[in-house]
């Protein structure tokens, strides 16, 4: 049980850590979505574009806190950890 309420907020994690890429590059980016991908391959910028779309985590992690789903909360968490490491991977490599 605890397994699955875990699973269920790293999956929400990562969803939202997607949408909120997706929204940024969408919203502040004046080319599309691949455009944008490769320009900050190019430039060196993914790490940053990760970052930025990890900000919706912050809702989803303290919307499960406030509803009273703590593992929920915990698998938000690890899939922001994820994030950071492979933030961490694309700044040093």
């Amino acid at each position: 049980m605890i397994k699955k309420e875990i699973l269920i907020g790293l999956v929400v994690g990562i969803i939202a850590n997607t949408i909120g890429t997706l929204l940024y590059i969408l919203t502040f980016s004046d080319f599309g979505i691949v455009e944008t991908y490769y320009a900050a391959v190019e430039q060196g910028h993914v790490g940053s574009l990760l970052a930025l779309g990890a900000i919706l985590n912050l809702i989803a992690f303290f919307g499960f806190l406030k509803i009273r789903r703590d593992y929920r909360a915990r698998g938000v968490m690890i899939a922001t950890l994820l994030t950071a490491m492979l933030i961490l991977y694309y700044k040093v490599f």
